[in-house]
């Protein structure tokens, strides 16, 4: 894992970013331990979520279609949801993780998706309540209480408090893991 760590923090850098991935990749080994998911697994996932964050917004539409990694219309219009393809595609062949569970996990942390597993939701939560944000967002105490009665719980309360607040493009992915969550809770 130090190896990994150090090869993130040298194309990172020092700064925000960088402490961000480490912080989301310590918090989903522990909610992995805690939730019966792969604690490695999880931390590699949570390390490399972001690196797609390397590349400023204006450029990753670009940065996609040049790597060939196919684009949703919602991704074009707002291209902060591409990261997380980017941040697959870097995972892949800048840090050599080829584990598909993993990669996943990441090229959806943001939005989640169908059919997503545990691993997936364990990332996408983790990203949420990593406790490196300079400030608590109003929702978090009650994300944390509905991560007590279950992950699923805590990724619908979420899902729901971002589309009540407004999100500028409404991603498909997102409104796909609603229906699902939903489904699965009820």
């Amino acid at each position: 894992m130090d190896e990994l760590n150090e090869k993130v923090h040298q194309f990172l850098g020092d700064g925000p970013l960088f402490d961000h991935c480490l912080a989301v990749a310590k918090t989903a080994k522990m909610l992995a331990e805690k939730y019966g998911e792969n604690p490695s697994k999880a931390y590699i996932a949570g390390l490399l979520h972001d690196v797609g964050g390397y590349y400023p917004n204006d450029k990753r539409v670009a940065i996609a279609n040049e790597a060939g990694i196919p684009l949703l219309e919602e991704e074009e219009a707002y291209p902060l949801l591409i990261h997380q393809k980017i941040s697959k595609f870097l995972a892949r062949w800048k840090f050599g993780i080829f584990n598909d569970e993993i990669l996943s996990a990441i090229e959806c942390h943001t939005t989640l998706k169908a059919n997503f597993t545990r691993l997936d939701l364990i990332v996408f939560l983790a990203d949420k309540i990593s406790p490196d944000h300079p400030t608590e967002p109003q929702y978090k105490a009650a994300l944390l209480k509905a991560l007590e009665r279950s992950p699923e719980a805590a990724a619908l309360f979420y899902i729901n408090e971002m589309l009540k607040r407004g999100v500028p493009v409404t991603h498909p992915w997102l409104l796909e893991a609603k229906k699902e969550l939903e489904e699965k809770i009820n």
